[in-house]
């Protein structure tokens, strides 16, 4: 699904991603965890062509995001409430993000009667625009908003931001049922290692844009690895 080769990010002097060779298999659900400055936002602007890579290139299916939109029609991602428009209601957004994808408003609503228990009332029906929603409920928008058209990859970038506890737990099992129903690719980044563990098969680590490791989280055995590196790093 994603072949990223050489890829390499600059803000000014300093690198913000550096990462050599590095592959993503269809139906994978991988979690980024890294310290802020890491470089996970960036390397997610680039897969998705909101950056331009200063060397290097990502690949969705053999195809350079860069030099060809072929794979935006199977991608969702929801990076940040930039991505949102905010002078619409949320019903409003979300039958503009079907109609791009060729749904009907009928289909619109059924896809959004299996997000109910996460949105608990407070997303449709309001009557106000996405502007004025509190940043839990614009994150649960944006979730939803790249999901909303069976995305054959979905791109989350911390995604249990601002959600109360509650809607922690429902997103985790809305991904993990997302991720075996269609059997879509999907990458999330994440401070937060329990979620990031309770959900992904497969951990990457960064530091200083680079993958240092790449863990396989059977039965949650990377939480351990993880805790010790991150202990270790905040007594260096």
């Amino acid at each position: 699904m994603i072949t990223v080769q050489n890829l390499q990010k600059f803000f000014g002097e300093k690198k913000a991603v550096d990462i050599e060779n590095y592959e993503i298999r269809d139906g994978e659900m991988i979690g980024l965890v890294g310290n802020n400055g890491a470089g996970k936002t960036t390397f997610f602007r680039l897969v998705v062509d909101l950056l331009k890579a200063d060397r290097g290139q990502v690949l969705i299916d053999g195809v350079d995001v860069s030099t060809n939109e072929d794979w935006k029609a199977q991608t969702g991602a929801f990076i940040d409430d930039g991505f949102l428009i905010d002078y619409l209601t949320p019903e409003e957004f979300f039958y503009f993000i079907g109609k791009v994808y060729g749904l009907k408003k009928e289909d619109v609503d059924e896809r959004l009667a299996g997000y109910e228990r996460f949105m608990n009332g407070e997303v449709l029906g309001q009557k106000k625009y996405i502007r004025n929603y509190s940043a839990g409920n614009k994150q649960k928008i944006g979730i939803i908003s790249a999901m909303l058209h069976h995305p054959k990859l979905l791109i989350l970038d911390e995604p249990f931001n601002f959600l109360d506890p509650s809607s922690q737990s429902i997103i985790k099992h809305l991904l993990k049922r997302y991720n075996e129903e269609i059997g879509a690719t999907v990458l999330i980044s994440s401070h937060n290692l329990n979620h990031t563990v309770d959900v992904c098969p497969r951990i990457a680590l960064l530091e200083n844009g680079q993958i240092i490791r790449d863990i396989a989280n059977i039965d949650n055995s990377a939480e351990a690895e993880l805790e010790q590196y991150f202990n270790i790093a905040e007594e260096s």
